[in-house]
């Protein structure tokens, strides 16, 4: 549209500067306020907890490869491990170990270098940490300072088993491992009355105890168990603990890896 003789067209720099100036300012103004809301000090660096594969190592986002190759330092449940994949990918950075054994001392050190301004990497040895893996006091910790705490989302064993079990998912709980003494029956007795899908998961050691115990409490059940999702030797077993129980015993090399256990009605 023409502007009237002797003004200038609003598309004109003499309209246009003032306007998108004006915007910056709001924008900015709106974007501390959130902060502020949020109780994040924005002098702190970011703890990026970040999801890697659980078994082929091709399964783990871009997003991912340049926040790792970024960030200043990488806490990792074994340095081993994690190595592997940064080295797989050419990626160099400073890692740190950070799991059950080490998280007393090495917490306080994260928590350290995120208020010094650096930005920090969380991974588990595979899949997202946080979900029966390590992470959740140092996310907490971090939260308490005021520091903010981004996903960068990825495989997870929970989701991918789920996703090919052919079970109801509309509504589901998760378990994680079973206690091994006390709340164990009293675990196995709700899985019994359970009426929707109940996921959990189980070592290669305890698998076949497991499936006896659901003999036991909860026979007439199905039960999908998922193992080595991603690798190789990856296999869906579906049907009662008892047909499951007995494809196992008789098949020791399909009792090797970490497994899925999905319970449904």
């Amino acid at each position: 549209m023409a502007a009237p003789p002797g003004l200038p067209s609003p598309w004109s720099p003499l309209i246009r500067v003032p306007v998108m100036r004006h915007s910056f300012y709001i924008v900015i103004e709106y974007y501390c306020a959130i902060l502020a809301f949020m109780d994040i000090d924005t002098s702190n660096g970011k703890l990026y907890i970040i999801a890697t594969p659980i078994g082929n190592l091709e399964d783990i986002t871009l997003r991912a490869l340049r926040v790792l190759a970024e960030v200043n330092v990488v806490f990792c449940e074994d340095t081993r491990v994690t190595g592997r994949l940064l080295h797989h990918y050419g990626i160099e950075v400073k890692m740190q170990s950070l799991n059950a054994r080490t998280e007393e001392h090495k917490l306080g050190l994260a928590i350290e270098l995120l208020q010094g301004g650096k930005d920090v990497a969380y991974v588990s040895d595979a899949g997202t940490p946080g979900i029966s893996d390590p992470g959740v006091r140092l996310v907490s910790a971090a939260k308490a300072k005021g520091v903010e705490v981004v996903s960068i989302p990825g495989a997870s064993a929970l989701t991918a088993a789920l996703s090919i079990a052919g079970v109801p998912t509309n509504r589901f709980t998760f378990l994680g491992f079973l206690p091994q003494k006390k709340g164990r029956q009293t675990a196995l007795k709700g899985l019994a009355v359970a009426e929707h899908t109940v996921v959990l998961y189980e070592s290669t050691h305890r698998i076949v105890k497991l499936l006896r115990e659901f003999t036991e409490h909860l026979p007439d059940k199905s039960v999908t168990l998922a193992r080595e999702i991603t690798k190789m030797h990856e296999e869906v077993l579906q049907g009662n603990s008892t047909e499951l129980l007995e494809i196992l015993e008789a098949n020791p090399q399909k009792q090797r890896g970490e497994f899925v256990v999905i319970v449904s009605s």
